[in-house]
């Protein structure tokens, strides 16, 4: 290899410089162990900066660099300049208490994902809400939370949409809404007919490719419910499934678990209406709320 790319966010970047770093221990018979010894550190805090889930520090880069062979040359610069990238402030930084722990990695993710891919079957998905409808679900699920915290979790959900009103947006998004949630009144009959007549017009948007199951399709849907397949431009990075629990979320990138819910969302687009017919349900379902 003769260069680093370092397209997308500093999410990915740090899973990308990681990934170098993995190749070039287990190229050169390194084990995690005298990697870390290497650098004062513990074995596991190599397989996190492997894993791109920690920040890195230039002098322990450079030195896990040398001891994989490459003490200088265009790889080795190419590399060092990545941590600067792989470490910089997220957009959502002043945000952070609003933002549980265990979803500031899906926020990177997303933010250097070129496709996503999911499934939602109790709200609109988050990418698609408008502002008073995201109120609406955050206060359901946070009765106690005062107005000041749902700002700030709210100014969150829309900085994530924030990518797609760009006119050069290049990610391809490709969701599919169960019924049940266009019909699941959420913050009263106003809020949820604008949030419906917002979905059609995203629904003419390139980037967003929206599909709708019907009712009667539920033995479908995949045992686990909602979840989202993230992809990345760079070849290095492999898919990532999330998977949303009530107080944290897993992440899945082994290969196997990846396909299986591959699969499961080619079956529900199958069931699914997409294009006309998907915005016409839509209409349907505005029209008898």
């Amino acid at each position: 290899m003769t260069g680093v790319q370092t397209g997308g966010g500093a999410t990915a970047r740090r899973m990308l410089l990681g990934s170098h770093l993995r190749r070039l221990r287990e190229a050169h018979g390194v084990s995690r162990e005298d990697a870390g010894y290497s650098i004062r550190a513990s074995e596991s805090k190599i397989s996190r900066m492997e894993l791109g889930r920690v920040a890195f520090k230039v002098r322990d880069v450079a030195d896990l660099l040398t001891l994989y062979g490459l003490a200088d040359g265009t790889e080795r610069e190419a590399l060092l300049a990545l941590v600067g990238e792989a470490n910089a402030p997220a957009w959502w930084q002043g945000l952070t208490d609003a933002v549980p722990s265990w979803f500031q990695q899906y926020l990177g993710l997303e933010e250097a994902a070129d496709r996503i891919r999911g499934y939602e079957v109790q709200f609109v998905p988050g990418l698609l809400q408008t502002e008073a409808y995201a109120r609406a679900v955050m206060r359901a699920g946070s009765p106690s939370a005062s107005e000041e915290e749902l700002d700030r979790r709210v100014a969150v959900r829309l900085g994530r949409q924030r990518r797609f009103l760009a006119d050069d947006v290049t990610a391809r998004v490709d969701l599919i809404v169960d019924e049940t949630a266009l019909r699941r009144a959420c913050g009263g009959p106003e809020v949820m007919s604008a949030q419906l007549e917002h979905l059609l017009a995203l629904a003419e948007r390139p980037w967003l490719t929206l599909r709708v199951l019907p009712l009667g399709m539920g033995a479908l849907a995949a045992d686990s419910g909602a979840f989202t397949v993230l992809g990345f431009p760079e070849d290095d990075l492999p898919d990532v499934v999330y998977l949303e629990q009530f107080t944290t979320a897993l992440y899945l990138d082994k290969p196997v678990e990846v396909a299986e819910y591959a699969e499961a969302l080619d079956r529900l687009a199958e069931a699914a209406v997409v294009g006309g017919p998907a915005r016409d349900l839509v209409r349907r379902v505005l029209r008898e709320s």
